[in-house]
C-alpha cells in the first residue's frame, strides 16, 4: 500500500514524545557506558531489522530520532510505512557516530516496534474484512501523549482514524443522555447538537433496535451500535436502510479477529476496535551490525 501522509501534527507529536524519551534515557548525565567504553572517534553503520513477519510503522520517527539525537547520524529508509515485512528484511540503515548509535538504539526500536504493533494488529483486521464493504477503524482508547502516532500506526496498516479527539466530531453516548436535563430522546440531543455544531459530524450510541429507531429519526451522520450481536446487527442494517438509509452504521464492543468478519458480513460500514491501540503487541525489530571501525 502506499505509504500513509506523515502530517504537521503526527510531527510535532513525535517530536515532544522523542525529547521526553531522550530525557528519559540521559537526565543530564548521559549514556555513562558509551562514556567510558565508546570513543567519540568511532563510527560505524547499522541496520534495523525485521525479526518476525508484520506491517511497518514509524520511519519518519526513528528517522527523527536519530537526527535529534545526532545530525551528523544518516537515516537511509529501505522500507516505507505501511509495507510488509519479513524477518530478516531490513529497514532502515544508519550511519554515524557510534556512541550515538548506541544511545539512540532503544528510543528508536521502542517507537518502531509499538508503531508496528499497531500497524501488524489493523492490517489483520482489514485483512478479516475483505469482500465486504466494512472499514476497519480506532477509538479514543490511546496511550496518553501518543494518540497521533497510534492512529497514524492504525492507517499504516490499512485502517480509517476516528474522530481525533472531543473536538473535532460529536459522539452522544449513553452518559451524555442520562446527564442532559432536556430529553431522554437520541434524535433530540443530535437535533440539539446540530443546531451547536452545524458543520460537524453527529454520531449516537445505540444499544437497542428501540433506541435506533430514535436515533435514525434525527438524522445523524453516523450510529454506533454498541455490543449487538451479529443477528441484531443485521436488523440494525435493515432498520436503517428502511428508515434513513443515508446513516452509517458502526459496529463497536466485543470485536475480536474471530468475528470481526462476521460483523462486517452484517452490512456496517464501519467496524470500530479499541484494541487496535490499547491491545497490539509490539512487533519485534532490532539492530544489526554491518560495519564497525576499529
Amino acid at each position: 500500500m502506499t505509504a500513509p501522509h506523515f502530517t504537521p501534527a503526527d510531527q510535532a507529536a513525535a517530536e515532544t514524545l522523542i525529547r521526553l524519551a531522550l530525557q528519559e534515557d540521559l537526565a543530564d548525565r548521559g549514556d555513562l557506558t558509551c562514556q567510558a567504553l565508546i570513543r567519540p572517534d568511532q563510527r560505524a553503520t547499522v541496520s534495523v531489522v525485521a525479526r518476525q513477519p508484520g506491517v511497518l510503522a514509524g520511519e519518519p520517527v526513528g528517522r527523527l530520532v536519530m537526527r535529534t539525537l545526532d545530525p551528523s547520524l544518516h537515516w537511509s529508509a529501505c522500507l516505507a510505512d505501511g509495507d510488509r515485512v519479513q524477518p530478516g528484511d531490513v529497514v532502515a540503515d544508519v550511519t554515524g557516530p557510534l556512541a550515538q548509535l548506541l544511545i539512540g538504539e532503544r528510543t528508536m526500536l521502542n517507537f518502531l516496534t509499538h508503531l508496528s504493533g499497531i500497524a501488524t494488529l489493523t492490517r489483520k483486521f482489514v485483512d478479516a474484512v475483505a469482500g465486504t464493504h466494512a472499514r476497519i477503524l480506532d477509538t479514543r482508547k490511546t496511550l496518553p501523549g501518543w494518540r497521533a502516532l497510534q492512529k497514524y500506526a492504525v492507517r499504516c496498516g490499512g485502517g480509517v482514524n476516528h474522530r481525533l479527539g472531543l473536538y473535532d466530531g460529536v459522539l452522544i453516548k449513553d452518559n451524555h443522555l442520562a446527564a442532559w436535563t432536556e430529553s431522554r430522546s437520541i434524535a433530540a440531543a443530535v437535533i440539539a447538537a446540530r443546531a451547536r455544531w452545524p458543520a460537524m459530524p453527529i454520531e449516537g450510541e445505540v444499544d437497542t433496535l428501540e433506541q435506533l429507531r430514535d436515533a435514525l429519526s434525527g438524522v445523524p451522520e453516523i450510529v454506533l451500535l454498541d455490543n449487538m450481536p451479529p443477528a441484531m446487527l443485521m436488523e440494525a442494517v435493515a432498520l436503517r436502510d428502511q428508515q434513513s438509509p443515508a446513516v452509517l452504521l458502526e459496529a463497536s464492543g466485543g470485536v475480536t479477529l474471530a468475528n470481526v468478519a462476521e460483523i462486517a458480513r452484517t452490512g456496517v460500514e464501519r467496524i470500530s476496535i479499541g484494541a487496535l491501540t490499547h491491545s497490539a503487541v509490539a512487533l519485534d525489530l532490532a539492530f544489526d551490525w554491518k560495519q564497525r571501525e576499529a
